[in-house]
């Protein structure tokens, strides 16, 4: 592997115009292409295989004036001075109404008073508007049109506030991926102390987000990606294109202080840091591409374009990377070398340093930092996972405040009603049996209202409304929809009973991804366990690497429970109101955060190799990965940890708990598991950490990731300096015979 993409640098390195070039056609085409596709489809939020899905689906067949999948809004109106029964306020009131009943693609809209969506104390009343098309669908017009009408209607004596999937979203710019870019331009600059070398990491990334972005565009329509899949995509592509891109320019760097020439440095650079990348990347992959197997169509399509994503930052670090550095010429020169004492010794880095108090301390170092991720991880016990909705939002946006009107006039509940499906077969009474189940349940403590039940044209299907007496979000909501969901509630043989609406299909997909949880992590570690097997040629190492993963995963949901669910320290993360934990979340971290890990565990672990494979004691070659990797890796890692805060600035609840959750997982992974767990447990295990059974080694292959044979194939040659290089410039490279600069030097 390190001789192939050694001879791929070193061509990219020759050819640097050429290479240049095709990326500069890439990306003019993608854009092309994007400017002609047609607009993206709408995101499929379908759930197959979820009762709630399978409810909607049989609305739609049996209801289809009901319009279920529609885009709705509800306009609260609450009375300042009176009540809303009121005559002055009752024709305000009613003029909204009619006003929101002429606006663009809406197609039916409720009068409180005949409805009686009116409170007890009279103080507070709603209408619900419902459109023709589903929220993606709905077009700009539209929303706009909603947010004048409720924002015209309101006045000093009546408050006006509008909730709902057809409220306009909260304008977003791209304030997080630049605060993110920022932070990693000044930790670029520190790490390589040099505008030009911390700049192409930069370039690059945002180089390969902007063709992944554009082939997202392209391919929506054929592979029918909807039009959100891209988000997922631009973080991580951003995180691990600055990363892929700094190890390579690092190692390049490190090269030519140590004598190499230009091209030969860009060559090696390839050959090694680049393997690292390659198989790095592949992790990444796998756990990306591996969320298909929750089964849930959006997260599928997330999940394939940030693979993409990542194929393409792969493909950028090993081909254009070195054709840039040989167009930087020597701008961008070797590492500057560490101050020396007065004996004349270099200072030892900081990594250095801490490497050999981690050897010296094992036990200590493992016991303590095992600890202590063990105790930020006690909180993920007592996981509550849910969908964000309108409660979570912050207390200044309408659909806040329109929730909170709603909870605070009728009840909680109110905010989530229950959709309930009634279905007969063979004959029986739809009817009957709706009117059967609203009395079952009408006596229940947890609900608070049941509607009258509402019969199909062909007679077989009825439906009612359930209020649960709870918040929509709440543990006491979800057992509910599982007691409506029981046999039992239909005396009759021939009926059966479906529950719907989004505290439901909140709930189910909460369930389905719960479930997916454990295969996918069986899946995606145990593939990446098999790479792992033939990248370090050991069985111990990449056990260690799945143990310090899951120490950091778990650490990273506890912080997030601590913080979202329990709400320690909410107002300093702008938390607005503690809940169950997006149901997502943990299958993106654990998708995610094992990729990033291993990229840690890959670039840090591949050089203590690199060390033993060359001759130093285990212990040795330890400290030799620090010197090496300990700073490239730490700046990575506050890259990625910078990338995903800041989307914890966003006011989406989803946008924040990823961000915040990554953000932690991937500080835990890179500052305690690989820079403290990892050292003291190979320091323990010695020279058995790097053998593998005879058994296996038969059958596992040699990838050379660590560029042995390319160390041998050069000969161990190199410049008797740094300026024994005879090139200069972005001129084409020559090197001098001590420089092991010749073709055959590749192989």
């Amino acid at each position: 592997m390190a001789t192939f993409l050694s001879r791929l640098g070193r061509f990219a390195f020759r050819r640097r115009r050429l290479v240049a070039l095709l990326w500069a056609v890439l990306l003019v085409g993608t854009g092309v292409l994007a400017g002609r596709a047609p607009a993206p489809p709408p995101n499929d939020f379908s759930m197959p295989g979820t009762e709630a899905q399978q409810a909607y689906d049989l609305l739609e067949r049996s209801f289809p004036e009901l319009n279920a999948d529609g885009a709705t809004a509800r306009v609260v109106f609450r009375a300042e001075d009176g009540k809303v029964t009121d005559a002055e306020t009752r024709r305000a009131v009613q003029e909204t109404v009619r006003e929101l009943g002429d606006g663009p693609q809406a197609v039916r809209v409720t009068d409180p008073y005949a409805t009686r969506s009116v409170s007890e104390d009279g103080s507070t009343a709603y209408a619900q508007v419902s459109y023709e098309v589903p929220a993606s669908e709905l077009e700009e017009r539209s929303r706009e049109a909603l947010q004048d009408t409720v924002e015209q209607a309101g006045s000093p004596e009546l408050t006006v506030e509008v909730g709902g999937n057809a409220v306009k979203a909260m304008a977003g710019g791209h304030s997080s991926e630049a605060l993110g870019l920022a932070v990693a331009a000044v930790v670029l600059v520190i790490t390589f102390g040099s505008l030009l070398a911390a700049g192409l990491p930069l370039l690059t990334a945002v180089l390969g987000v902007g063709i992944g972005g554009l082939a997202i565009k392209v391919l929506a329509e054929p592979l029918g990606l909807g039009s959100t899949t891209s988000g997922l995509a631009t973080m991580i592509g951003l995180a691990v294109g600055i990363d892929y891109a700094l190890f390579v320019v690092s190692r390049h760097r490190a090269e030519l202080a140590r004598g190499r020439g230009r091209e030969e440095a860009a060559a090696h650079a390839v050959g090694t840091a680049g393997s690292a990348v390659v198989f790095a990347g592949l992790t990444v992959i796998i756990a990306l591409a591996g969320l298909g197997v929750v089964g849930i169509p959006l997260l599928t399509q997330m999940g394939l374009a940030a693979a993409g994503t990542v194929v393409i930052a792969v493909l950028i670090a090993v081909t254009l990377i070195p054709a840039l550095l040989s167009l930087c010429g020597r701008r961008i020169g070797p590492a500057r070398p560490r101050p020396r004492r007065a004996a004349g010794r270099p200072k030892p880095a900081m990594g250095v340093r801490w490497a050999r108090f981690v050897v010296r301390r094992p036990v200590t170092v493992l016991l303590g930092a095992t600890a202590l991720l063990g105790a930020i991880a006690v909180p993920a016990a007592a996981l509550e996972m849910g969908l964000p909705g309108d409660e979570s939002k912050p207390a200044s946006t309408t659909q806040r405040r329109a929730y909170d009107l709603v909870a605070e006039g009728f009840g909680p509940g109110y905010n989530g009603p229950l959709t309930m499906v009634v279905q007969t077969e063979g004959g029986g009474s739809a009817q009957e049996a709706a009117r059967d189940v609203a009395g079952e349940i009408s006596a229940r403590e947890d609900v608070a209202a049941v509607g009258q039940p509402r019969l199909s044209r062909s007679g077989e299907t009825a439906v009612l409304t359930v209020v649960p007496a709870t918040a929509p979000a709440s543990a006491e909501t979800a057992d509910l929809v599982h007691a409506l969901r029981e046999p039992a509630l239909v005396s009759d043989s021939h009926a059966h009973v479906l529950v719907a609406g989004s505290t439901a299909m909140n709930v189910d997909v909460s369930q389905k991804l719960s479930d997916a949880l454990l295969p996918y992590l069986g899946l995606v570690v145990g593939l990446a366990f098999l790479l792992l097997i033939a990248v370090f040629r050991s069985l111990l190492v990449p056990l260690k690497a799945a143990l310090g993963f899951l120490l950091s995963v778990l650490a990273g949901l506890g912080a997030v429970v601590a913080v979202f669910q329990w709400g320690w320290l909410s107002s300093l993360f702008g938390v607005a109101v503690p809940g169950p934990v997006m149901s997502m979340t943990p299958i993106f971290m654990v998708g995610v955060v094992f990729g990033l890990a291993m990229d840690y565990e890959v670039f840090l672990v591949t050089r203590m190799r690199e060390a033993y494979v060359h001759g130093q004691s285990p212990r040795d070659s330890v400290v030799s990965g620090f010197e090496h990797s300990a700073r490239v890796v730490t700046a990575a890692a506050v890259i990625m940890v910078s990338v995903f805060a800041a989307f914890m600035g966003s006011d989406e609840q989803m946008l924040k708990t990823i961000g915040f959750g990554l953000a932690a997982a991937v500080l835990f992974d890179a500052f305690v598991v690989r820079m403290a767990i990892v050292p003291a447990v190979l320091a323990l295990l010695g020279r058995r950490a790097w053998r593998l059974p005879r058994r296996l080694d038969r059958f596992v292959p040699d990838l050379d990731v660590e560029g042995e044979r390319l160390e041998r194939g050069l000969g161990g040659r190199t410049a008797s300096a740094p300026g024994a290089s005879l090139d200069a410039g972005p001129g084409p490279a020559v090197e001098t015979a001590g420089s092991g600069g010749g073709r055959g030097s590749g192989g």
